[in-house]
């Protein structure tokens, strides 16, 4: 190879190397901007976000109109007062798990909470902020539980319950999963469903064949076969034509209504109810104490 051939080669290996270098640095740089951008982008979202408030806070013909619209939209979830439902939480006791202020509630009623239940909404501005000046308007609770938490949980274990009652994961299925309950019920709420658990029956979930249809609750359902067998549980699935029975061994059952002689709804728990003799009142004060830590987290 003559000396100018060997000097072109070395050349091009050169500027090969070069440009490799310079791409690698050009990426470098564009990356370093693409992220420069993206954070002040995110700080002046942020600057925003922390500027809006509710215009019509306290304004009692938003309040009211808020209260229309929570009615027609939010109470199948969160109850018709807003004191939570079987799928949704407790909105009047002014505990906020995904955040406090005005903008943080308009936040997520209209993009929802990933994750959850709770979906993204379609509503006006306007009408956000009537929902939003609507739940600021309840008072703060004024009952305290105060009660021993740990004691509350081995009540919760020695009493049976998990047999029936799933916190993350473990126990279960007869009755509600109570793993975020402490954000859902109020203390109330609570103490009446263990003294007289049928008193206000929680809901279940959904008939899948009717989106539209009001939930299924957590009644006790008997279903009678044409032999005479009584089997009794709680409905999972039920439309015209057949029903799913959880029975009281935890067995999820199929059944079509046809073959059946009867079913049967009684508008009771099968929770059994736990007086001042099986539950004395500090016992229960200790235990809806530790149900209230219980918040999803």
């Amino acid at each position: 190879m003559e000396e100018s051939d060997a000097f072109e080669t070395k050349g091009n290996v050169h500027l090969r190397l070069l440009g490799g270098d310079l791409r690698k640095v050009t990426r470098f740089v564009l990356l370093v901007l693409a992220a420069l951008l993206a954070a002040e982008f995110l700080q002046v979202l942020s600057a925003q976000e922390k500027v809006v408030t509710n215009p019509v806070a306290g304004n009692s013909a938003a309040i009211k109109e808020g209260a229309s619209l929570f009615r027609a939209n939010c109470s199948p979830c969160h109850g018709l007062n807003a004191t939570g439902g079987g799928r949704g939480p407790d909105l009047s006791a002014n505990r906020w798990t995904h955040g406090a202020t005005d903008t943080d509630i308009f936040r997520t009623i209209t993009q929802g909470v990933p994750g959850t239940e709770m979906p993204a909404n379609g509503f006006e501005d306007s009408e956000v902020w009537a929902i939003v000046a609507y739940l600021r308007s309840f008072a703060p609770p004024k009952e305290i539980v105060s009660g021993d938490i740990a004691k509350g949980e081995k009540s919760f274990s020695s009493k049976g319950c998990p047999r029936c009652h799933m916190i993350k994961g473990r126990g279960g299925l007869l009755g509600p999963d109570l793993s975020r309950v402490g954000a859902s019920r109020s203390a109330a709420y609570l103490m009446d469903s263990i003294r007289d658990p049928s008193k206000d029956l929680s809901d279940g979930m959904l008939d899948p064949n009717n989106q539209w249809g009001l939930p299924l609750v957590y009644d006790t359902v008997t279903v009678v076969t044409t032999s005479g067998q009584k089997i009794k549980g709680v409905a999972k699935n039920e439309d015209t034509f057949s029903v799913q029975l959880l029975d009281t061994d935890q067995n999820l059952q199929f059944f079509a209504k046809k073959d059946l002689r009867q079913v049967i709804h009684e508008r009771k728990s099968l929770m059994p109810a736990y007086s001042e003799q099986v539950l004395s009142a500090d016992a229960l004060r200790d235990l809806v104490a530790y149900l209230q830590s219980l918040r999803g987290d």
